[in-house]
């Protein structure tokens, strides 16, 4: 363990719940942060402020609701449909500058707090075509943290390298997975747990577990 206080930025999804854990075992101090953003499944505040007490850390809401007027898209407007990325095009759920805001201002809070490092479920490998969820803009985005600053911050990314069933290995290694799948929230139209089923994050979520329990019957 890490003699270290760390900043998870917090959605309470599969995702960054798992990342929560992860921080647990490697951190001796752990605090969240999640970011209201005009969402349509506000819900997940609500679902990240009980994970986070549940699991016996301070969690913090940070008010994003800007970035929701300047960047439409299917997460914070009715009238924008989810729909998948098409002839190049990213998903319409795709948000604008969301990661880069989101860990600009949990390292600006991380810096009050005395903690160098950031963590988050960023992940390249089911990454939706979100460009911001790649490992060259991380470092990059690390980088201009530390100088910007003047602090020696360290964003760590956990599950980039891993898709969705072997997320759920490494929930199910770390004692979580039930945790995870009946708690948290990933679901485009709010719904916890195993969600609504129809969404793409849903089917996406649910594609991984099922091959991953899979894979453990094959065993």
């Amino acid at each position: 363990m890490i003699n270290g206080k760390a900043v998870v930025v917090f959605s309470g999804g599969q995702d960054s719940t798992t990342c929560l854990f992860w921080a647990k075992k490697n951190f001796k101090e752990v605090i969240t942060v999640s970011f209201d953003y005009n969402q349509k499944h506000v819900a997940e505040l609500d679902c990240a402020k009980k994970i986070a007490k549940e699991l016996g850390c301070e969690n913090h809401v940070l008010d994003m609701k800007l970035l929701g007027q300047l960047a439409p898209n299917a997460l914070t407007r009715n009238d924008i449909d989810i729909k998948l990325g098409e002839e190049g095009e990213l998903p319409s759920t795709f948000v604008d500058g969301r990661n880069m805001l989101f860990l600009t201002f949990a390292a600006v809070f991380a810096k009050q707090v005395g903690a160098r490092h950031l963590i988050t479920g960023v992940c390249e490998t089911d990454f939706s075509g979100y460009p911001d969820c790649r490992d060259v803009f991380i470092k990059s985005l690390n980088v201009t943290l530390n100088l910007a600053m003047d602090f020696q911050f360290v964003i760590h990314t956990p599950i980039m390298w891993i898709d969705k069933e072997e997320t759920w290995k490494m929930a199910d290694e770390m004692g979580a997975l039930e945790f995870i799948r009946e708690k948290t929230l990933t679901c485009y139209n709010g719904i916890i747990g195993d969600g609504c089923g129809e969404c793409p994050s849903c089917k996406l979520r649910k594609r991984g577990l099922d091959n991953y329990l899979n894979s453990k019957k094959i065993k």
